[in-house]
């Protein structure tokens, strides 16, 4: 049976979506996680739920333990992760209410832990030369695209977003600059999430839920006031894709998924091929 583990972004942590949510406290190698850990079932599979900026949504982006957060999830034995994170779009088409699978991701961000292996815990020996492409598990991917069709809910199969430090919203050069990079999206939290989950060698893929239309538009003011007003209804729609989702997860066997992904997370470190890395070890079939 596989575990689910779910990262809530702005407006999705929700405890009410598991049955007998049981909250559990963790401390890592790391550091504190953003927030409890909630642990239920939805459809009878297992999940694990992390607010990534906690219920409080008390953490601003740039102080997310990110490396706490995934090790968490990692120590209660999650087998892939579906995340939630809000964001500005860049394209026309990309509306505010729209739901979007990034499929890549463009790195602005300039203060943030995004490795295990920065020599402060010994269990994460050597230096990790994560390939970072692809970003995203596909096959997860492929899941959350097929599960909006089903529920019939407005999204975009592909596009990268620019993730950016925060907490301040883009100037409008900085916007037109990314628009003109060809990104879908301006998001505050999509790194380094992604690759920390590669470097545990666990299937991860995020929903973006789009806002605003950032400030490139002449029209258009980007402020919290205006984000806020379209979160209600994003997050209803990323509740019902998840908890379809999870269905849909529940169904599929990720053992040879999670193989690729630990192999390839073991081969990219540093370090003599002899040398045990405990958090890599291959599941046994």
């Amino acid at each position: 049976m596989v575990k689910v583990g779910i990262i809530g972004g702005s407006g999705l942590e929700d405890p009410n979506i598991l049955l007998n949510p049981t909250a559990i406290s963790i401390d890592t190698p790391y550091g504190q996680p953003s927030d409890h850990l909630i642990q239920g079932t939805i459809n009878g599979v297992e999940c694990v739920l992390l607010a990534r900026h906690g219920r409080k949504h008390d953490i601003m982006p740039g102080n997310v333990n990110y490396r706490a957060n995934l090790w968490a999830l990692y120590s209660l034995g999650v087998d892939v992760i579906i995340a939630s994170t809000a964001c500005g779009s860049l394209k026309e088409e990309v509306a505010p209410g729209h739901l979007l699978f990034p499929d890549s991701v463009f790195d602005r961000t300039n203060s943030r832990k995004a490795t295990f292996f920065d020599g402060t815990f010994s269990g994460a020996p050597g230096v990790s030369h994560i390939q970072a492409h692809p970003t995203y598990n596909e096959k997860l991917r492929q899941v959350l695209i097929s599960t909006a069709e089903k529920c019939k809910l407005v999204h975009h199969r592909t596009g990268f977003g620019v993730c950016i430090e925060g907490p301040r919203f883009s100037t409008k050069a900085e916007s037109m600059v990314f628009k003109s990079w060809g990104a879908s999206l301006v998001n505050m939290t999509m790194m380094p999430e992604c690759i920390l989950a590669k470097e545990l060698g666990i299937p991860y893929a995020t929903t973006a839920l789009v806002t605003d239309y950032d400030c490139w538009k002449d029209e258009d003011q980007v402020t919290a006031a205006s984000v806020m007003k379209v979160f209600a209804a994003n997050v209803e729609k990323a509740k019902t894709l998840f908890i379809e989702a999870v269905a849909e997860i529940g169904k599929i066997d990720w053992s040879a998924e999670i193989l690729q992904t630990k192999t390839a997370a073991r081969q990219s470190i540093m370090i003599s091929p002899d040398v045990e890395v405990d958090f890599l070890k291959v599941p046994k079939t």
